[in-house]
């Protein structure tokens, strides 16, 4: 059953009715039986209490909005850097301010997240967010912009490919002297539940329900189990969170300003496989997380694993009618405008000493579109010359071309840190 209640109404908004149900609310799955049988038919039947409602039109705008104008509620971004705030125009924010998505989601809640967070000291933040299928069509002309200053100039009618075929990787076994890991990671959303930004109580514990089925029936080298986190002690998330393999409590303020700490810990979880080299996080910053990883440097293994898990796992999701949010134009759909396209971040960590002290490193980086972290991740610094190298770009190339670039540009960086090592030039090396 449904339960109903007053305010703008998601569902309404779905099933294109607008405001016509301006009288119905939020809506929450109270039990999973429906969606365990997804040819159970649900009749709702919406009637308009507000005689101003009008069959069409979208969800209305917080009263608020219309007691004071868009100027008097603009943000202050004076102290901001960010691409949020580098797009953002007082023009733009008032033809915005009153859109309200069909999934009920605002500008505001959008834009959230850079307003709460200037900049950061690593790296160069979106400072936005998606939080339902509708978002981006809603608020086109300002993600348009944003999109461009993060993807490197990715245009309004650009068309993104998709391919995951494993075998074209080549050259993709690493020296182990020099390469400690290989990791491939994406991110993926459902078509029709609202993204962890914005979702429900409801909704994300039908994400749970969907992935944590999903993985369980996975086999072969993908197979394993399920862990729902209000069931882990501490001491065991704690455990999995020192083996790399499940995601810590929200404490960033990116994170947090972006909606993704609600509810904590409810629906979220992990699947492991047996091996714990495949893993699938559920309800982090996006619905799944999809990890392939391993020790050493055979990352031709880590891409196939993660392909073959990419295509069994839509596959079975598929079984009950569940699809993942694409588009032709922006590719996967994901919560941060950072992951659009192919959401990929393939990376290993890399013991680079000489390399990375050379004054040309940060250029050759550039030139090769790589990126450098700590090994801990986007808020940690390099220890011990031992970096995490990964793709710098998600949107406009296909998942292979990225993978590729990354096999590339380490392969170029262990025969540039032999030669320093020499005392040899590298001159003759560089891109």
């Amino acid at each position: 059953m449904f339960r109903l209640g007053v305010g703008a109404s998601r569902i309404a908004g779905m099933a294109g009715l607008g405001t016509a149900a301006t009288g119905i609310g939020a809506y929450e799955m109270m039990n999973s039986s429906s969606c365990d049988n997804p040819n159970t038919e649900i009749t709702i039947t919406v009637k308009n209490f507000n005689s101003g409602g009008a069959a069409g039109k979208g969800p209305e705008p917080r009263l608020a909005y219309k007691n004071f104008p868009a100027s008097a509620d603009y943000p202050d971004l004076s102290k901001h850097n960010n691409h949020m705030s580098a797009s953002l125009t007082p023009a733009m924010y008032e033809k915005y301010r009153d859109v309200v998505t069909p999934g009920g989601y605002t500008f505001d809640n959008a834009i959230q997240t850079g307003v709460d967070n200037p900049g950061h000291p690593f790296i160069m933040t979106c400072g936005a967010t998606l939080g339902d299928e509708w978002t981006y069509e809603c608020y086109k002309d300002f993600f348009d912009v944003l999109i461009a200053r993060r993807h490197s100039g990715y245009p309004a009618d650009g068309v993104h490919k998709t391919d995951i075929d494993h075998t074209k990787l080549k050259n993709a076994n690493f020296d182990e002297k020099y390469v400690l890991s290989s990791r491939v990671r994406t991110g993926r959303s459902i078509k029709g539940l609202a993204m962890p930004p914005f979702s429900t109580r409801a909704e994300r514990r039908e994400v749970e329900r969907i992935l944590s089925k999903a993985g369980c029936a996975l086999d072969g080298e993908l197979k394993g189990y399920y862990q729902s986190l209000p069931n882990m002690t501490e001491a065991q998330h704690e455990q999995l969170i020192s083996e790399h393999l499940m995601y810590d409590k929200p404490v960033s303020p990116l994170l947090i300003a972006g909606g993704m700490g609600r509810d904590w810990p409810d629906g979220r979880g992990v699947y492991l496989s047996n091996k714990k080299d495949f893993i699938l996080w559920v309800n982090e910053e996006d619905h799944l997380r999809l990890v392939s990883m391993q020790k050493g440097g055979d990352m031709g293994a880590v891409f196939r694993r993660f392909c073959e898990g990419l295509s069994q796992v839509e596959g079975q999701m598929k079984k009950e009618g569940y699809e993942y949010m694409w588009s032709e134009h922006l590719g996967y759909i994901l919560a941060c405008p950072s992951n659009l396209g192919t959401g990929i971040r393939a990376g290993v960590h890399i013991k680079i000493p000489n390399l990375s002290k050379h004054k040309d490193f940060e250029g050759i980086l550039k030139k090769l579109r790589l990126q450098k972290r700590g090994t801990g991740g986007v808020d940690t610094k390099a220890s011990g010359g031992v970096f995490d190298i990964s793709n710098g770009d998600r949107l406009g190339y296909s998942e292979v071309e990225l993978v590729q670039r990354v096999v590339d540009g380490v392969n170029l960086f262990v025969e540039m840190e032999k030669r320093l090592e020499k005392g040899k030039s590298i001159k003759d090396l560089m891109p």
